[in-house]
């Protein structure tokens, strides 16, 4: 893992020597932001971003990638993006929204069918937010890390799923899903996943560019930045992402307690405490999820209480049951629940217990096919003092795996 960082003059200097050189003179900028679940400086970034292209630009909008997140309100958006940043117009990605959406056409099955390598054959409609063709030019700002669904996350991610209608969003999850959360997270190089995020990305009228940044994980500091095209700027930052935020073990565990931040509110996001673990996990073994703050299940996907948590080979072995629900809830179903196998004779059997430590009633839990502990029992120097138990003190950004 790297330990090196970047002081904020260095940052600044990058941002406007790179901006400075773009052609963004006159031309109407988007600006593509995560949202509070990455750990990522944007005040400092979209300060000297602010400052690049003041007088430059014809106009500025910044829109925050939601995915399928709930929005965020105007204090959190200050409190996330720093400013004020004068002539410039935020907004949350209203994926909820058709009124906000556009089509850019669409990839045919064929396509989809080559992308995927054989997992899906069926064509998906390329939606996004209008925004993105409404400017000249696209600008992504955000980290990357490790991810459940794509391999590492940024770059052309901040489109799709970042700002996209969620057609394609439950789409690309489903791919994930397919392909499993264990065997892609942390893969480099074009996942079966990115490919088909980077042709629809292909379809987006507006000149893109990125500012990739790779982050010390839960801090503000920044190991390395990568500007240029997305596909650039994303293959420079997911090599040293691939160095600052996986961690070896050399033999697998048989208990894993994942603090979960404050940042996730919610166990849709939250998850990532799972995610980030589970290929350390020793066959039988157990995660807990620890979160006191969580008291739900999903903000935005209140079908996750119906379907509840359960293995890939589940969903597919009973596909008449659930193909008519949003593939995106059974892809973080899936995810959460990690490896198993179903059969109609034998039921579901999984790899490792899922337990939840936190606010979420327990009722709700078990009917979610997860196991319940009080989180009130939960005393983390009794974990931390636990031979057999791996304690992560900052869950959800770095990727635990094995030698």
């Amino acid at each position: 893992m790297t330990s090196d960082v970047l002081d904020d003059d260095t940052v600044r200097a990058y941002v406007a020597e790179h901006l400075a050189g773009a052609d963004l003179d006159g031309r109407s900028v988007c600006v593509i932001v995560p949202d509070a679940t990455r750990s990522c400086p944007l005040p400092l970034l979209l300060g000297a971003v602010h400052e690049a292209l003041r007088g430059r630009a014809a106009r500025v909008t910044v829109l925050v990638a939601l995915g399928t997140h709930a929005p965020m309100s105007d204090a959190q958006l200050r409190a996330h993006l720093g400013g004020p940043y004068p002539g410039w117009v935020i907004r949350n990605h209203e994926w909820w929204d058709p009124e906000a959406l556009v089509s850019l056409g669409s990839i045919d099955a064929d396509r989809v069918a080559e992308l995927s390598g054989g997992r899906m054959k069926r064509a998906v409609e390329v939606v996004l937010n209008r925004a993105v063709v409404d400017h000249d030019v696209c600008l992504v700002v955000g980290p990357v890390f490790p991810h459940e669904v794509v391999g590492f996350s940024g770059g052309n991610k901040y489109f799709f799923p970042g700002v996209a209608g969620q057609e394609i969003i439950d789409f690309s999850h489903w791919l994930g899903a397919l392909i499993t959360s264990a065997a892609i997270i942390g893969t480099r190089g074009v996942t079966p996943v990115r490919a088909l995020i980077d042709e629809a990305a292909g379809l987006i009228p507006s000149r893109r560019l990125a500012l990739c940044v790779v982050v010390r994980s839960g801090t503000g500091a920044l190991h390395a930045a990568a500007f240029g095209t997305p596909e650039e700027a994303w293959t420079a930052c997911a090599d040293v992402s691939a160095r600052a935020h996986v961690s070896y073990l050399d033999t697998p565990v048989s208990r894993v307690l994942s603090v979960i931040p404050a940042k996730y509110d919610d166990m849709w996001t939250g998850a990532k405490g799972f995610y980030k673990v589970e290929p350390v996990v020793a066959d039988g073994g157990e995660v807990i999820l620890y979160a006191p703050h969580i008291n739900r299940l999903s903000a935005t996907h209140p079908e996750i209480e119906e379907i509840g948590y359960h293995c890939r080979d589940y969903f597919l072995g009973q596909w008449d049951r659930f193909a008519h629900h949003h593939w995106g809830v059974l892809a973080h179903s899936t995810h959460l629940r990690g490896a198993g196998t179903w059969s109609a004779t034998e039921g579901e059997r999984n790899r490792v217990t899922v337990t939840l430590a936190t606010g979420i009633p327990p009722d709700v839990v078990h009917r979610a096919n997860l196991n319940y502990r009080d989180p009130d029992t939960v005393r983390l120097d009794d974990f931390a003092d636990d031979p057999d138990t791996l304690l992560v003190a900052q869950a959800g950004e770095v990727l635990f795996r094995l030698r």
